[in-house]
């Protein structure tokens, strides 16, 4: 059976791929990124991250790789706008279409908490960087969440979240486990880092805050939840609520820890 994705592609979701940029989502990655390098990137969703790394690598080749053919073509339009020279396709991050070692970088963010099999993901990405290639991978622990003010129904959505997430394909806290496939998938050099996501300022607040209270309500994840009997409307609709509650909160925080790994399977 094909992995499912929790979250499906509402525009909720969209709302929250939209934001991520090479800045905020692998700044790990860019000290090692150069001119004229090939770069692939997996699950590369509405393409914002792509744009930011394909300007990076210019005029070497980047290419998009998502499941869903909605969102490639989504990211092929953004892409367009921003007059950036980028490829996107539909494929399969367990048989790239690419030859051996064809790649410098393969680059994968919030990919791997999502899959059944990590490890053999792990291990296609060595095949098409090659001993010498590099490989980046960017996951959030979900366990690892923590927030201020602690708002009963906050704690039922996390879990919710996660019983939902396992149920449905793939480990929510994925960033503690990105050293441990990447060893088990052959890598020899492995630098494992870390870095957060913190939500607090007003604008934040309402923005993270308001994303989840239509997730929550409108998403895949929410069919899942009910389909699931995990929860039922009343349930969502409160938790729902209760993410507004939060956004409006003036002491309001909210921290997403992420593990990072750089892997090549040289020493």
């Amino acid at each position: 059976m094909p992995d499912r994705y929790t979250h499906g592609h509402h525009e909720s979701v969209l709302r929250s791929h939209d934001w991520r940029t090479a800045e905020n989502s692998a700044a790990y990655l860019l000290p090692h990124l150069h001119a004229g390098m090939s770069l692939l990137d997996v699950g590369s969703g509405p393409g914002t991250i792509t744009v930011d790394l394909a300007r990076r690598v210019a005029p070497g080749r980047v290419v998009g790789v998502d499941a869903s053919a909605d969102v490639v073509e989504r990211a092929r339009a953004a892409a367009s706008a921003h007059g950036v020279d980028v490829a996107f396709a539909v494929g399969d991050g367990y048989a790239l279409d690419a030859a051996d070692g064809a790649v410098d970088v393969v680059h994968a963010h919030q990919v791997l908490q999502h899959v059944t099999r990590p490890v053999d993901m792990l291990r296609e990405f060595g095949r098409v960087v090659g001993p010498d290639g590099l490989v980046a991978v960017r996951d959030v622990d979900y366990e690892g969440v923590i927030w201020h003010p602690r708002i009963p129904a906050l704690d039922d959505w996390l879990a919710l979240y996660l019983a939902v997430h396992r149920h449905i394909a793939g480990e929510p806290a994925a960033g503690r486990m990105l050293k441990s496939w990447a060893m088990q998938a052959g890598f020899r050099r492995i630098e494992a880092t870390a870095s957060v996501w913190l939500f607090e300022s007003p604008e934040d607040r309402a923005w993270w805050g308001g994303m989840w209270a239509d997730r929550v309500l409108q998403s895949t994840f929410a069919d899942h939840a009910v389909s699931s009997g995990l929860a039922d409307r009343a349930d969502l609709e409160h938790i729902s609520r209760s993410w507004r509650e939060w956004a409006e909160a003036d002491d309001g925080w909210l921290l997403m820890p992420h593990g990072e790994v750089l892997a090549r399977l040289s020493r």
